[in-house]
């Protein structure tokens, strides 16, 4: 049987545990429940915070990919704490994409999957970003261009060079993400990257790739020799 926390002494309730010993040493249900806080006339913050992560099926990973919508349909949970769920998890997600990114220098395909991978992996819409280089194709700014709807994202060439000309970028690499899993470039793909590279001719602003992040896998454009 599940413990309540009525039923758990108090220097072993999580918030207690949290400062004793740490962070590290709770389990995600109970960090979960801190962040709950109150339970419900059926079950406390433990029980609540126990369907909460049964929604990823255990995953936080995959808590972080289902709605908003769905955290607010679970018993116990309304909208102020389905947004302090989903707050705590995208600070997680950005967290972890903040490797030390000082003067990072871009020379292959990998390290743009490197740099990109946290942040756009376990997205469920595709967002298209523009990565600023300067003239030894280090990283100078990463900016998120556009944002679609579950797996279609519009982009135009004017959007993407106002923005590398604002950051007096040397060179760019485009990036978006796949939520089906699958790097495999669509035709819409292979169309917008021909529109970029000819644009970035005329601009003097070379396209050094295109990268599309899909999970853990990726396509590079520049690699297929489709550049």
């Amino acid at each position: 049987m599940s413990l309540r926390l009525s039923d758990v002494r108090t220097p072993d309730r999580p918030r207690e545990r949290l400062y004793a010993h740490g962070a590290a040493s709770l389990t995600p249900v109970e960090l979960l429940a801190i962040l709950i806080g109150t339970g419900t006339s059926r079950g406390d913050a433990l029980e609540v915070a126990r369907g909460v992560l049964g929604l990823g099926g255990g995953s936080l990973r995959e808590l972080a990919r289902r709605p908003v919508g769905e955290l607010v349909r679970v018993t116990g949970i309304g909208r102020a704490k389905a947004a302090q769920v989903v707050a705590a998890l995208e600070l997680g997600r950005r967290m972890a994409g903040e490797a030390s990114r000082a003067r990072f220098e871009v020379r292959s395909p990998a390290d743009v999957h490197r740099w990109y991978r946290p942040a756009l992996r376990d997205l469920v819409v595709e967002e298209f970003h523009l990565l600023a280089l300067d003239a030894q194709n280090r990283v100078t700014r990463d900016l998120l261009i556009t944002r679609g709807i579950l797996n279609s994202s519009l982009v135009h060439p004017r959007e993407v060079f106002r923005a590398a000309i604002a950051e007096a970028a040397a060179g760019i690499v485009v990036v978006h993400n796949h939520p089906s899993g699958s790097p495999t470039p669509s035709e819409d793909d292979r169309s917008v990257t021909r529109q970029l590279v000819d644009a970035g001719r005329l601009l003097d602003i070379p396209v050094h790739d295109h990268v599309i992040v899909a999970g853990d896998r990726y396509f590079s454009f520049a690699e297929a020799g489709l550049l």
